[in-house]
């Protein structure tokens, strides 16, 4: 079982229960990733009977699944979002489920704060069925700079420097993992969604709804002070345009993996091509 680190599990679980309440008015990224992640479903040439959601902060992501004809399980770190959807409150690195459970998988914008993430996607893998599907979808490497940018201000204007950010994961770390989880056919891929703000308080405002702030285990021992949030806010501000506001990114990476099975196409053998790599690339 992992430790309590980079993240504090129970802080975690707080952030997110004091979240519960306010997700809605802050929900737009959460959306926009559900609808891709169904989008994505939809391309799938098979069908599922019976899938687990990680993540159960939007209920309508269940109910577009539910419309296409599969059960659903819901989990969550959180409590008070488990309980509003009669879900299971569990760590994805600490999935309770049995294996061979589902035959789809898909995370909503959780795993870039799990402890143990390679035994999060093992454990994932090892709950789908034979030739069962995982998606995921979450922010990673590139997400908010405009906000690292305002934070490395306020610790300058305070004298020192804290893990005020998250770690982010990239691409090629994501299909790594997958990879090491036992995922057969991984793909990733990324996206960026712009999003613009009025002000740094907006932006903090909607990410703590979101119950995206800082969880790291080891978090700054001191406050910013009064000095250090006016400098962050008028580092921010000095990116706004016209209109006064500032546009931030949220980069999203995709997930997709297979769980092993003989049906499976595999990749050719090592050494067995006919034509060399050079001979394809010459111009003809």
């Amino acid at each position: 079982m992992s430790q309590d680190t980079p993240f504090d599990r129970r802080l975690r679980r707080l952030r997110r229960d004091r979240a519960a309440g306010r997700f809605a008015g802050a929900d737009y990224l959460h959306r926009l990733i559900g609808e891709d992640l169904l989008d994505r479903l939809d391309s799938v040439t098979r069908s599922f009977g019976h899938a687990l959601v990680l993540g159960a902060a939007d209920p309508a992501f269940g109910d577009g699944l539910s419309a296409r004809g599969l059960a659903v399980t819901f989990a969550d770190p959180s409590f008070a979002f488990a309980r509003a959807v009669e879900g299971v409150q569990c760590d994805e690195d600490r999935l309770p489920f049995a294996d061979g459970a589902f035959d789809l998988v898909v995370s909503i914008g959780l795993l870039d704060t799990v402890n143990d993430l390679p035994g999060a996607l093992l454990l994932i893998r090892r709950a789908l069925v034979p030739d069962g599907l995982f998606l995921a979808a979450f922010a990673g490497a590139g997400t908010l700079p405009r906000l690292r940018a305002a934070m490395m201000a306020a610790d300058e204007a305070d004298g020192g420097i804290a893990a005020r950010v998250h770690p982010q994961i990239d691409v090629r770390a994501a299909g790594d993992l997958l990879s090491r989880a036992g995922f057969a056919l991984p793909v990733v891929d990324s996206h960026g969604v712009n999003v613009r703000f009025s002000g740094l308080m907006r932006l903090i405002a909607d990410l703590r709804a979101m119950a995206a702030t800082n969880v790291l285990a080891a978090r700054a021992g001191r406050p910013i002070s009064r000095y250090g949030l006016a400098a962050a806010i008028a580092d921010f501000a000095a990116h706004a345009e016209g209109d006064g506001k500032t546009t931030e990114r949220f980069e999203i990476l995709h997930l997709l993996g297979w769980a092993p099975a003989p049906s499976q196409p595999k990749p050719a053998r090592r050494g067995s091509a006919t034509t060399s790599l050079a001979a394809a690339l010459k111009p003809r």
